[in-house]
């Protein structure tokens, strides 16, 4: 669902409700693209993954499939998850580190639960998040990264802890190397805190994973995203213990097309795409045979 805010001293333009998707053995919450609202900044897509506790016989099992003209963006804040892709590379991310893949022209992966998380009792929670590239760099050669949680910046003060996952903000760089101006950064608060969110990107949004923000009076409660209006500050309470993300940069330089896990700025490189990947053309990903084939076959 979504919904736009009129009143002149409300920095929130739009709010979205996003709807649930069932994989597997676990649900997401899904609140971009939505209806009415394609993007902030360059994030194009955004899921809330559980909270959920795996039983033994559960697991992540998200076959070899492929992406084009976006980078992925993996946030743990509980479990594990192991990727392996075509370019050969096999990390197990944990929370607080940084998975960033970028498929430009082509890449394929894998997402799965490690033999460690498959007997039981077994906790996963996170954002997965796609990235549109800039038009003029939606074929660059695909890449990953990952990047440990000791080099991510954090800031500490006040009952506000932040982590800056890609950007820069209140001071602080993140490592994390993107394509066009990317800010994303977690918060946690403890009840009563006040964090105030300047004017530091073209585009900016905020996602509620956990307890109750209040911004002009406003609450907004777990499973809540809202896209703050441009060039104002922003003063965000937190009303109990809570914990968000904030994301943005600069705004799309072109629309982009979305069908399943492919983006574009050319509706004909997404038909190429959907092709290639019926007739197996990508590279796959050593040691995986498994493939999700293109919707509708």
């Amino acid at each position: 669902m979504t919904q736009s805010t009129q009143a002149p001293n409300d920095p929130v333009s739009t709010i979205i409700i996003p709807r649930a998707r069932d994989i597997g053995d676990f649900s997401v919450r899904r609140s971009l693209p939505a209806q009415h609202l394609q993007a902030i900044g360059p994030f194009v897509f955004f899921d809330h993954m559980g909270p959920v506790v795996f039983n033994k016989g559960q697991a992540v099992d998200v076959r070899p499939h492929p992406h084009i003209g976006i980078s992925t963006i993996t946030w743990l804040f509980d479990g594990a998850i192991q990727h392996k892709d075509s370019l050969g590379f096999d990390v197990t991310i944990q929370p607080g580190e940084v998975n960033w893949m970028t498929s430009g022209s082509g890449i394929v992966h894998s997402e799965r639960s490690p033999a460690s998380a498959r007997m039981g009792n077994a906790p996963l929670a996170g954002i997965q998040a796609w990235v549109a590239l800039p038009k003029a760099k939606e074929e660059m050669a695909p890449a990953f990264h990952n990047y440990a949680a000791n080099t991510i910046p954090k800031m500490d003060e006040k009952g506000v802890n932040l982590t800056l996952i890609a950007g820069s903000a209140f001071g602080k760089t993140s490592p994390v190397l993107t394509e066009s101006e990317t800010l994303y950064a977690e918060l946690t608060l403890t009840a009563n805190s006040v964090i105030v969110i300047p004017s530091i990107a073209e585009e900016r949004g905020m996602y509620v994973y956990a307890g109750t923000l209040e911004i002009a009076g406003i609450t907004y409660s777990e499973g809540t995203l809202v896209a703050f209006k441009p060039d104002v500050d922003v003063t965000i309470r937190a009303v109990t213990n809570a914990g968000c993300m904030l994301l943005g940069g600069d705004a799309l330089d072109a629309p982009r097309h979305l069908y399943w896990n492919f983006v574009s700025s050319d509706l004909e490189r997404i038909e190429q795409a959907k092709t290639d990947w019926r007739e197996q053309r990508f590279a796959m990903v050593d040691g995986d045979p498994e493939f999700i084939p293109l919707p509708g076959l």
